[in-house]
């Protein structure tokens, strides 16, 4: 099963943070031992307040009292901003909170930086329940239904000083480890949702952690998908570990002799990870199902890598019975297998050793042709190598098509070449061309029909459609 890391980011609430890009920690200070001193919390962060004041306090309001007279002489620096995808800030809160109760804001730092119950200047540092409880959410972080994300967290391309190891680090929502997650459910999951009067093209949940650049990690069909191309890119998303596996289905053993009709029944779920190039690893031949899919490229997943491998009915003893086997099913083998596989085998060397036809085989290879005792066309070319034997001998008529000399068999023939070309075509092919046949049998010239009476195109189509391709080329009617 794909697993992914997280669609929910689980970032450590700390002191302060600016427009949902930066916390501030709190490296030590002694808050309850400075109890006594200050009165309120904005003495010395005013920008928790006042967004003109800076959040930590000066070197020089410290100094009021560590002077080396009152307090011994201190060092002090505000402490660097630690990266974050909050859309938290200080003022906001500050205010809303005052608009609720018109309290003082001292009041409303304790609410987030404090235990409950605990006494004035008990500092803490937030946590995700303390959040959750204040907006209303009742279940745990990764509990929280997806709508609540937004509330907290900002889109991954906007959080732009998350380093990509701490994106890494992200840990996995329970939804994730769900058996169904990867072969349906987060697409689901991430689907456009409506959240009070605001529209997200894509669900927040899925933005918080996710950028367009790690959904192409698996899916060729990216540009095609509303959803993916929704999420702006950032190459950084793909710090989150992600490996494509093939779904539960493709386990079954039957699976690679069924495959072919499952794709034409749902192109679109093979498009998801599949590219032209997985069908041409195994069918040499063009297939319809590959037409359909991408090719990679810029936008797109490389796609699922496939092995070619043995199918399972190619037991140990079917070398002995493939011949049965291709004679039944040609179109079969050949979505594998080449003609010169074939002759690797039944003719590895026609120059040397044994001779593949029997002594005195020349004097009644017309029989063996007629009777189809052999496919000669799996060794020769018709056209090129019987005609000029054939010319050469005088077997080949001067007069003309159709003509007397070599059709002298019987009387007539041009009124019978009908059925004898239907009944052994394969001697007919040996000294004419489809334009000896298309010089009469053609809609352009003397239109006679070459089907004869009682033909079933529909039948023959469907038993083979190679015959008809033989004159009517890719436009079969």
């Amino acid at each position: 099963m794909m697993r992914l890391r997280p669609f929910l980011a689980l970032v450590a609430l700390t002191l302060v943070a600016f427009g949902g890009r930066a916390l501030h920690r709190n490296d030590g200070f002694d808050h309850w031992k400075h109890r006594k001193v200050f009165a309120s919390c904005v003495s010395c962060h005013a920008g928790a307040a006042n967004p003109d004041q800076p959040l930590w306090p000066t070197l020089q309001g410290c100094e009021n009292c560590h002077d080396g007279t009152v307090e011994k002489v201190i060092e002090w620096a505000a402490p660097e901003p630690t990266p974050t995808n909050l859309r938290f800030t200080h003022v906001k809160h500050a205010q809303v909170f005052l608009e609720k109760t018109g309290g003082d804001t001292t009041l409303a730092c304790m609410t987030c930086h404090g235990e409950a119950g605990a006494p004035w200047m008990q500092v803490a540092r937030p946590v995700p329940a303390q959040c959750l409880d204040c907006h209303g959410v009742q279940l745990a972080h990764f509990q929280a239904p997806d709508t609540a994300c937004v509330t907290c967290h900002v889109p991954l391309p906007e959080a732009t000083d998350l380093p990509r190891e701490r994106i890494a680090d992200f840990p996995e929502p329970d939804s994730h480890r769900a058996p169904d997650f990867m072969s349906g459910q987060h697409g689901r999951l991430a689907q456009p949702v409506s959240i009070g009067d605001r529209q997200f093209p894509v669900a927040p949940s899925c933005a918080t952690c996710h950028a367009r650049d790690f959904c192409l990690e698996c899916h060729v069909n990216a540009p095609e998908v509303p959803v993916i191309q929704a999420l702006a890119p950032d190459a950084r998303s793909t710090a989150i570990a992600v490996a494509l596996e093939p779904p539960a289905s493709h386990a079954d053993r039957r699976f690679l002799s069924s495959h072919g009709r499952q794709s034409r029944d749902a192109q679109a779920t093979c498009a998801t990870c599949h590219t032209t190039e997985s069908c041409s690893t195994c069918h040499r031949s063009a297939v319809t199902v590959a037409q359909a899919l991408h090719a990679p490229g810029p936008g797109r997943a490389s796609g699922a890598q496939i092995d070619l491998r043995r199918p399972e009915w190619h037991d140990r003893g079917f070398r002995d019975q493939h011949g049965a086997v291709a004679s039944a099913n040609p179109e079969t083998c050949s979505s594998c297998h080449v003609r010169a596989e074939c002759l690797d085998c039944h003719r590895p060397n026609p120059g040397a050793g044994e001779r593949y036809h029997p002594a005195g085989f020349l004097a009644r290879h017309p029989a063996a042709a007629s009777g189809r005792q052999n496919d000669c066309s799996e060794c020769h070319n018709p056209a090129a190598f019987c005609s000029s034997c054939h010319t050469q001998a005088g077997f080949r008529s001067k007069r003309g098509l159709l003509q007397g000399e070599y059709h002298d068999a019987g009387n007539a023939f041009l009124l019978n070449h009908g059925r004898a070309a239907r009944f052994n075509l394969e001697s007919c092919v040996t000294c004419h061309s489809e334009s000896d046949c298309l010089t009469c049998h053609s809609a352009q010239t003397r239109r006679f029909n070459p089907h004869g009476p009682g033909f079933d195109a529909d039948r023959l189509r469907n038993k083979n459609p190679q015959t008809c391709a033989a004159c009517h080329g890719r436009a079969i009617p």
